[in-house]
């Protein structure tokens, strides 16, 4: 089970830092991402880092954004800085097994950046 905390409401150009709690180990993915999804739009992916640590980041957050992973706290972390009102959406953490390659996600947590 993931639990995602840490969102709020920001003014452009601040910063917030969520997390990503695992009820146990997070060793268990072999990948574990960020996603967001805005009022009337898809899910899209905003980065991931695989457990031996290679990341990837979207181009609309590459440069703001920096996801980490603390194995020992069991907890994934996205750093944004710079938000923007596009940044206005509920994220979400997901992890996938290792070994069924089954997909976990946290229950999202909203951010939103006034102007």
């Amino acid at each position: 089970q993931l639990q995602a905390s840490g969102g709020g409401l920001v003014q452009a150009g601040g910063s917030l830092r969520l997390s990503c709690k695992a009820s146990g180990s997070i060793t268990i993915f072999r990948v574990m991402g960020w996603f967001r999804q805005a009022p009337g739009k898809q899910r899209e992916l905003l980065g991931s880092i695989t457990s031996d640590g290679t990341m990837y980041y979207a181009d609309a957050v590459k440069g703001r954004f920096t996801i980490s992973r603390d194995n020992a706290e069991n907890t994934l972390y996205l750093q944004m800085n710079s938000l923007e009102p596009e940044d206005t959406a509920v994220y979400y953490c997901n992890g996938q097994h290792i070994v069924t390659l089954m997909n976990y996600w946290g229950q999202g947590t909203q951010v939103t950046v006034s102007s």
